[in-house]
């Protein structure tokens, strides 16, 4: 029985290759016909390997989520959960469009499952349910992508900005604004482990205290 020519690219191809261009352009430019034209395929063939955009997308996470190393668990929930928010800022900041690309996703590959196990295997010696340690995942994953994203755009201020805050604490109308501009907190640069360690201690103790 004859058979058909088999495929000129894989899957994988297809995802690495949209990979690439979000890297460097951002998830929007990812369509179709770009992906074709870089590995040489008609638009239409791509069907054949991924569905839809939507599924392309869930494909690039997945596929990214499994180029970092697992954290070692060492039954510190403080310092497990802080590890995996460092690894998880390492690879955001490697692909800067995939804080955008997680809200609603449908992450269910073996990558991104294997990070909800590491978030849950760390918070397994609080012995908070299951549902709450979800949610602390959840968050922990929202504080690292909104964080990534204002590393990316960058958050100094431009001279307009700081003329116009200047201009607003003179009025008097900002006593609290003023007191913290004088010691100096306008230009206190944000602290990744800071503020992680500060969301990860409020989330577990408050948890605990429910």
């Amino acid at each position: 029985m004859a058979r058909g020519r088999p495929p000129a690219h894989t899957r994988e191809q297809v995802v690495d290759a949209a990979i690439g261009i979000a890297d460097v352009e951002g998830l929007g430019a990812v369509t179709m016909r770009r992906i074709a034209q870089d590995i040489g395929a008609g638009a239409m063939s791509l069907y054949t390997y991924v569905p839809d955009k939507d599924r392309l997308v869930d494909l690039m996470v997945d596929r990214i989520s499994g180029t970092v190393p697992p954290i070692a668990i060492t039954g510190d929930w403080r310092t497990d959960l802080l590890a995996l928010a460092r690894s998880q800022r390492t690879l955001m900041r490697a692909h800067p469009w995939l804080p955008t690309a997680l809200p609603n996703r449908r992450l269910t590959g073996r990558n991104t499952l294997a990070y909800l196990e590491q978030g849950l295997a760390a918070l397994e010696p609080t012995g908070l349910p299951g549902s709450i340690k979800m949610e602390i995942v959840a968050l922990l994953t929202g504080l690292v992508a909104t964080f990534v994203t204002a590393e990316v755009a960058g958050t100094t201020p431009v001279p307009e900005q700081v003329a116009l805050i200047g201009e607003a604490v003179a009025s008097g109308d900002f006593p609290q604004l003023a007191a913290t501009l004088a010691e100096g907190g306008q230009g206190r640069e944000p602290d990744f482990d800071r503020i992680a360690g500060w969301t990860i201690t409020g989330l577990v103790t408050q948890a605990l205290n429910s």
